[in-house]
């Protein structure tokens, strides 16, 4: 097995394709030992032969299922001495439509991988976070956590789950040394981002389409940086969440009007 051999260390979750590839390519070339996590074997087969197998650990987790998540720190903490620099809390799924359409199934399966899945990762590694000096836990979350959006409201209210999490921890873990922070993005390039999105998306604005690496730099950039609690991608997307704070009615009529609800 791979071995960080004294170099910092970051646990990825969904690190098969979009952002949490990206960020795991950012840090493979700023030196970093890299754990790359996600259900896609294939993913993570060709990003280890990318990344190179003496620079990263990739194994197969469903961060809805705590055992696995147990089973993957604890893994990953023989490679890297029992330290862990980041806790990258990046999986995550969405499905479209209107909530009474959806199947409950599908909609629990949403707030499993979302918000249990953050759980999971943040309780399994602790631990090792504890023993890490200045750790970061560091969480996606959702331009879709400023206010709740329709023909997404599951998703949207997962976010603002993990914002809230974000928030509190951000609290919580100062008595470990340990800091929490997240990125709040717009309109990514993923493979979560359909076609149908992607052909609709603006050339500018705060929901204008931004590639999946300008989160990667957040995760960096947020690593040197103690003190700030929310990453908004872009940052234009900050007014959008003072908007919704001081008059939300105002922002759910204009949702509704550009949505044609």
């Amino acid at each position: 097995m791979s071995h960080a051999a004294g170099r910092q260390s970051i646990f990825i979750t969904g690190a098969a394709s979009g952002m949490g590839r990206e960020t795991a390519r950012l840090f493979r070339e700023q030196g970093w030992f890299i754990g790359a996590f996600d259900v896609n074997q294939a993913g993570l087969d060709a990003l280890q032969a990318e990344l190179g197998a003496d620079n990263c650990m990739i194994q197969t987790l469903d961060v809805s299922d705590k055992a696995q998540f147990d089973a993957a720190v604890a893994t990953f903490g023989a490679a890297t001495d029992g330290r862990m620099d980041i806790l990258f809390n990046n999986a995550g799924i969405i499905m479209r439509g209107y909530f009474d359409e959806m199947s409950f199934e599908d909609q629990l399966k949403i707030i499993n991988v979302n918000v249990i899945g953050v759980m999971n990762g943040t309780h399994s590694a602790l631990p090792l976070l504890k023993e890490t000096p200045n750790a970061l836990c560091f969480n996606t979350s959702s331009s879709s956590a400023t206010m709740g959006m329709p023909l997404i409201a599951v998703y949207s209210a997962s976010k603002h789950a993990v914002k809230g999490l974000t928030e509190a921890w951000s609290n919580e873990f100062k008595r470990f040394d340990i800091r929490c922070a997240d990125a709040l993005p717009g309109l990514i390039r993923t493979g979560m981002t359909s076609d149908e999105f992607l052909a609709k998306a603006p050339t500018k604005g705060p929901f204008r389409l931004i590639e999946a690496v300008e989160v990667a730099k957040v995760v960096w950039a947020s690593y040197h940086n103690e003190h700030k609690l929310h990453w908004y991608i872009p940052e234009e997307l900050a007014e959008l969440d003072k908007a919704a704070s001081n008059d939300p009615e105002l922002l759910r009529d204009k949702l509704a009007r550009n949505m044609e609800l």
